[in-house]
């Protein structure tokens, strides 16, 4: 693995190996590459980063390395958390990687430990991001509840993009409440599902590669 673009391009990140078994399982660097170009540099040039799932932390630093003003990287496993901050150090983002150790198959409610600082009201004001990446297990059927879930807790903004990544053979729903599909990927068995808020839904926007 290693990164596509940009200021880190061709660094080289650490993987699992065998010690992630079926736990820890990276993006292939061509789907990667094929995501990042269907998203294009102007969009990602200065955008807030949200990576959920994050494994070896490949997409938030993929985004860095093109632009990104500044990523939160969000696991559970204490492999994955190391890989993450040695990958980070790797590519010289520690200035603007956020880690967050979290089991997001139980909540999303990680930004609580983000050290955010507390609104006017006296509560903690959620972060909106502008790209969120979401690589749970495949085949789990955890699409509707976690998209419900970046709604609920307010981290999806007017103009967020949400990246979801699952079996290519697994149907997610092309709405959820607002945030709704207007773009599907395959590359292999790798799935990639596109969603922003109130946009039109998708039309015939399936590719398979």
């Amino acid at each position: 693995m290693r990164i596509i673009a940009g200021s880190a391009r061709g660094r080289k990140l650490f993987t699992p190996g065998s010690r992630g078994g079926a736990s820890i399982r990276p993006t292939a660097d061509r789907a990667r590459e094929a995501l990042f170009n269907i998203l294009g540099w102007e969009f990602i040039e200065g955008a807030a980063v949200l990576d959920l799932f994050a494994g070896t932390g490949a997409f938030a630093l993929e985004a860095l390395s093109r632009g990104a003003r500044e990523a939160v990287l969000v696991d559970n496993s204490s492999i994955s958390l190391d890989l993450i901050r040695k990958n980070i150090a790797v590519c010289g983002f520690s200035a603007k990687a956020h880690v967050v150790r979290h089991d997001l198959l139980k909540s999303l409610f990680f930004w609580r430990k983000l050290g955010l600082e507390r609104s006017s009201t006296g509560g903690l004001q959620a972060p909106v991001f502008d790209l969120i990446f979401l690589d749970p297990p495949y085949r789990q059927g955890q699409g509707e509840r976690l998209l419900s879930a970046l709604l609920a807790e307010g981290l999806v903004g007017e103009r967020t993009t949400v990246v979801f990544e699952d079996d290519s053979a697994e149907s997610l729903p092309e709405a959820v409440s607002v945030l709704l599909c207007y773009d599907r990927r395959s590359y292999g068995d790798t799935g990639f599902w596109l969603y922003e808020k109130g946009i039109a839904g998708p039309d015939d926007k399936e590719i398979h590669a």
